[in-house]
C-alpha cells in the first residue's frame, strides 16, 4: 500500500453543494490550514463541471505530482472520487460535508473541516475495502427498488426544505405510504440459483450502517464481504413499522426482513429490461443487467486519521 511522502501535495474536490456551510468558507478554510503547514495545496470546485470530471483532473494532477487526492463533501461525493482514485496509486483523503457521513464517521473521520483537514497533515494509509456493481465502485451501499425512490424523492425533499435529517426521514414516511410494486429478481449467488420477489435488495459496505439498523452481517460488512438485505412484500403498515425497527436498530429481529453476507451476488429482473436503475452511495445510475455485486479488486489507499486517547472524533459514534 502507498503511503506519501509528508509533503507530499494536497489536491481537493470541492462540491460546493455538499453540506449546509458557505462553500467559500470551506475552501478559504481548507486553504488556511494547509498554508499554515507549508504543505502545497489546490482546491478544485465542482462549479460548472460534474463532480466525476474534477476528480478525473485531481486524479491526473496528483498522480504527475506523487500526491494526494481529497474529496470533500458527501458519501455521494467521496463515491465520484473514489472511482476516480481506485487503482490509480495515489492516496485518497476525506473531508466530510454531507447529511450522514457514514464512511468518514465508519474510519473516524471528524465532520468538522478544520480538524479533519489538519489531521490529513498527520494521518496515515491504510487499506479500505470497497464494493462494486459491473465494476462500479461504492463505498457504503448500493441497492435497486424501493431505496432508489426513497433517495430520489428525499433529494426532491431537501431542495426544497433544506439538508436536514428530519426532511430525509419524512420524505422516506410519504414515499412508502404512496407504495411501490415489488421487483422479481433472479439471483445467483455463488452458485445458489433462485426467485425472489421483494420490495428492495439493498447491498451493504459499512459496519457502521449494518450496526445502526441491526442486523447480524455488521462484523463480516467490510472485511472481505457484502451484506445482501431483502424487504418481503408487505402493506404499508408493515413497512413503516420496519422502518421504525431499523430506526431502533432492530431491523434484524423483523421477520420480513432476510439478510446474508456473501462475496459475489449476480441479479437479474425476471422479466428482462435493457437497464435497472441502481442506486448507489446516495446517487442514481442506470445500468444494465445482469448486475453483479462484488468486493472490488482494489482497495482504497485511505489517509486514516491518528486515534488519540480520548479523542471523541477519533471514535465513530
Amino acid at each position: 500500500m502507498i503511503q506519501p511522502a509528508r509533503d507530499a501535495p494536497f489536491f481537493v474536490v470541492l462540491n460546493p453543494g455538499s453540506g449546509r456551510g458557505d462553500p467559500d468558507e470551506t475552501r478559504a478554510l481548507i486553504e488556511r490550514v494547509f498554508t499554515e503547514a507549508g504543505r502545497e495545496h489546490q482546491v478544485l470546485m465542482c462549479k460548472d463541471r460534474p463532480v466525476s470530471q474534477v476528480a478525473a483532473q485531481a486524479v491526473d494532477l496528483a498522480c504527475a505530482r506523487q500526491g494526494i487526492v481529497v474529496a470533500a463533501g458527501g458519501d455521494g461525493t467521496i463515491n465520484a472520487v473514489v472511482n476516480a482514485v481506485l487503482g490509480r496509486g495515489c492516496a485518497f483523503g476525506v473531508l466530510p460535508q454531507g447529511t450522514f457521513n457514514y464512511f468518514g464517521r465508519t474510519h473516524g473521520i471528524s465532520a468538522d473541516t478544520e480538524i479533519a483537514t489538519r489531521a490529513l497533515l498527520e494521518s496515515s494509509v491504510e487499506p479500505v475495502q470497497v464494493g462494486q456493481v459491473n465494476g462500479r465502485a461504492f463505498i457504503v451501499n448500493a441497492s435497486l427498488g424501493l431505496y432508489p425512490q426513497l433517495l430520489e424523492d428525499r433529494e426532491a425533499y431537501k431542495q426544497r426544505y433544506g439538508r436536514h435529517r428530519v426532511v430525509a426521514l419524512w420524505s422516506a414516511v410519504v414515499t412508502v405510504v404512496r407504495g411501490h410494486r415489488p421487483l422479481r429478481l433472479l439471483m445467483n449467488c455463488e452458485g445458489e440459483q433462485r426467485k425472489v420477489r421483494t420490495l428492495t435488495l439493498f447491498v451493504g459496505n459499512n459496519p457502521l450502517q449494518m450496526a445502526q439498523i441491526g442486523l447480524p452481517e455488521a462484523p463480516v460488512t467490510g472485511a472481505g464481504q457484502l451484506a445482501a438485505v431483502m424487504l418481503r412484500p408487505v402493506s404499508t403498515f408493515q413497512l413503516l413499522k420496519l422502518m421504525l425497527q431499523g430506526a431502533l436498530g432492530r431491523l434484524g429481529e423483523a421477520e420480513d426482513v432476510r439478510s446474508f453476507a456473501f462475496e459475489e451476488l449476480a441479479v437479474r429482473p425476471a422479466t428482462p429490461r435493457r437497464k435497472v436503475r441502481v442506486a448507489m452511495d446516495g446517487e442514481l445510475f442506470e445500468m444494465r443487467p445482469p448486475l453483479v455485486f462484488s468486493v472490488s479488486p482494489h482497495a482504497l489507499p485511505l489517509l486514516k486519521p491518528r486515534a488519540l486517547p480520548g479523542d471523541a472524533a477519533a471514535t465513530p459514534p
